[in-house]
């Protein structure tokens, strides 16, 4: 599930996403409403819940973290700790990959069928948008299509 929302919802997975409750979710679960206590551009946002993920949601009590079913989230290495057992079990996971990296793909997938760095900006709630533009440099993005390039007639 964190894999889900970190690549669905390009949420971070150490914070935004372990201290989710199910009270931050719309009542249809279409949409996170986070507080700008609890994610790192201190600004509330409100993001999109894809239908892929929105499926595999099974809502709780409000009060309740999504994980942990608790009033409290796990502790801060959680995920780390089951990404790396995960990584050590699995053949698909690559040596350098991280939960972060499903936020990246996630990321590459928006910019790619908008072509909107702005719209990357508010998806992955950067506050400036040359921070957007720091992080497209390293999703390796084609920007230019063929029809940009010189031509003869």
């Amino acid at each position: 599930m964190c894999c889900l929302l970190t690549y669905g919802c390009l949420l971070r997975p150490h914070r935004e996403i372990r201290e989710l409750r199910w009270g931050d979710f719309s009542e249809n679960l279409s949409h996170i409403y986070l507080s700008g206590k609890r994610n790192k551009s201190k600004k509330n946002r409100i993001v999109p819940v894809p239908k892929f993920v929105a499926k595999e949601l099974i809502p709780n009590r409000q009060d309740l973290n999504i994980f942990s079913n608790r009033s409290k989230p796990f502790n801060i290495s959680y995920f780390k700790t089951i990404w790396y057992k995960y990584k050590i079990q699995s053949n698909l996971i690559e040596e350098n990959q991280t939960l972060y990296s499903f936020r990246h793909s996630g990321a590459t997938d928006i910019f790619k069928r908008t072509g909107s760095v702005r719209k990357l900006q508010a998806a992955l709630g950067h506050s400036s948008l040359e921070i957007s533009l720091i992080y497209l440099r390293n999703l390796e993005v084609c920007e230019l299509k063929e029809e940009d390039m010189p031509s003869i007639y």
